[in-house]
């Protein structure tokens, strides 16, 4: 049967199958741990065929047009595991093939036992070689072998074995020909599908799609390709590989660089990499704490940073001396608060960036007219003229934050001394329980920020001399941008007429009454 080619037919296959899938698992697994099976199982489906693909495609062009290495013997394929390593970085034995494993998975009495062996055989492999760092460690968040999965060993290998026939059976001929973002969608409805239990365990390690597409646009402005791409905050990597899809994989020249301190998302990040066929010598991504530990020193500066940095997370901030000779923090000559390190996230991505580049931060609206601190930040922010726009998003974006959200924009190549402010809270469709960025929004504030243009209502440009004094350096857009009122306009000369017509009948009909009552009366 030929797979659906129709992208919103094939995001409906997607959903139908996780829904199956969780239908059928319900109640055995957290939300969090399902969320990193399906994604996982996605993974080593995709490794598996691109793999099995590579490698028949090479031997039909050689003139063997039966070949198929999922058929082939585990001791013939051992010949070619070293040359593959080096290519793909990761190799797997034809029995080892999730589409030989998931021909009929419930029938193996130890499929857990077997599944683990090949996740550490996948991981193994890279062992010694330069695509170690990519795959170590990178099924660790997903234990099959767990009573998760149920408390008996017939439980568990009944549930993984539901888990790999729903991912088997998602109709899309080659994982790698889907037409929408495999890993993107799944993830967003899976937010969707636990969304009231997710909250900050899944929903701070996730943008969405809509959100980063804007995001990239704006620091893509009329690039057509970029050097390198960096997030310090990088979640599942769904920001970074937003640049991919509009510039292309080939047009990111020297890779994508992220750092990330929770060790399922890091995991989950490196698998989003490899679904997105980012090879593995393009992508180096840390696990670590950026704001004390930044693992690319080496790399930077950035040409394009794009960050949704965790809202109001502490920090140890002055508690530790040093950091204020952090020549990341120094230039302010203050730190973040230490309840509050938005701002700091701000600061290193602010040190990091290229003279010729740009970055767009989603910040926490508290941070744009917060005093203290934060207001020393702004001020260095503002009088070295790096903050190029400020926009003001709409409400319910996210997932697990209903607040409004706001996007810091910066530059060290400015052209001008003044700062945009633009106000898009109303731009929106409320779609299912939550807000949603429409092409035409996301087009429409990418425009006001590449073009610098104000328009009534929505933007304004404000020099940089106005924004400190009594004004005390309040980037919040509500403050600069004028709000149209919507309230009916009401004519007063007729208004005045009505109420005098009124009075004028009341008087008439007291008048009328009165008579009335008289005739009574006499």
């Amino acid at each position: 049967m030929a797979a659906p080619s129709n992208r919103e037919t094939q995001r409906t296959e997607l959903h139908k199958a996780i829904w199956k899938i969780a239908d059928e698992v319900r109640g055995a697994v957290d939300s969090w741990d399902f969320k990193a099976y399906i994604l996982c199982f996605l993974f080593y489906r995709f490794i598996s065929e691109d793999l099995a693909e590579y490698i028949d495609e090479d031997e039909r062009a050689a003139g063997n047009p039966d070949f198929s290495y999922a058929d082939l013997a585990d001791e013939e394929a051992e010949g070619v595991r070293e040359d593959l390593v080096e290519l793909k970085g990761y190799f797997i034995l034809p029995s080892q093939l999730f589409q030989n494993v998931a021909k009929a998975p419930e029938k193996d009495p130890e499929l857990n036992i077997h599944v683990a062996e090949i996740f550490k055989s996948i991981e193994g492999s890279s062992v010694g070689c330069s695509s170690e760092k990519d795959f170590k460690g990178l099924f660790d968040d997903v234990d099959v072998t767990s009573n998760k999965l149920g408390a008996t060993l017939e439980e568990r290998i009944t549930r993984l074995a539901k888990i790999i026939t729903g991912i088997r059976d998602l109709d899309f001929g080659r994982v790698r020909d889907a037409q929408i973002d495999l890993f993107g969608d799944a993830y967003e409805y899976l937010m969707n599908m636990y969304a009231s239990s997710a909250g900050k365990s899944g929903g701070e390690f996730f943008t969405p799609q809509e959100v980063s597409e804007l995001l990239a646009r704006i620091v893509i402005g009329n690039k057509t390709a970029i050097n390198k791409v960096y997030d310090p905050a990088c979640g599942s990597g769904s920001l970074l590989l937003k640049f991919a899809k509009i510039l292309g994989t080939e047009n990111i020249r020297q890779g994508y660089f992220g750092q990330e301190i929770n060790p399922t998302t890091y995991n989950l990040c490196r698998i989003n990499m490899f679904l997105h066929h980012v090879p593995f010598d393009k992508f180096n991504i840390e696990r670590g704490d950026t704001l004390i530990n930044p693992m690319h020193w080496d790399d930077e500066p950035f040409d394009a940073i794009v960050s949704n940095p965790p809202y109001s997370t502490k920090w140890i901030g002055d508690d530790d001396p040093t950091l204020i000779n952090d020549p990341r923090f120094a230039p302010a000559g203050v730190l973040a608060p230490k309840s509050k390190a938005d701002l700091a996230f701000t600061m290193h991505m602010l040190s990091w960036l290229s003279s010729k580049g740009r970055a767009a931060i989603v910040e926490f609206p508290g941070v744009l007219y917060r005093g203290g601190a934060e207001q020393k930040i702004r001020k260095y922010l503002v009088e070295g003229n790096y903050v190029e726009a400020v926009i003001q998003l709409p409400a319910n974006l996210f997932f697990g934050v209903t607040i409004a959200t706001c996007i810091i924009v910066l530059s060290k190549s400015k052209t001008d001394d003044k700062v945009l402010f633009i106000d898009a809270s109303n731009l929106f469709e409320h779609v299912g329980n939550k807000n949603k960025l429409m092409p035409e929004h996301i087009e429409k504030i990418n425009a006001l920020v590449q073009e610098r243009t104000e328009e009534q209502y929505l933007s304004h440009l404000v020099g940089i001399d106005e924004l400190g004094g009594e004004n005390k350096y309040n980037l919040s857009v509500s403050t600069w941008v004028e709000k149209e009122d919507t309230r009916e306009k009401i004519d007063i000369v007729e208004l005045n007429a009505r109420i005098k017509g009124i009075v004028a009948r009341q008087q008439e009909l007291r008048e009328q009454l009165d008579a009335i009552v008289a005739d009574l009366e006499g």
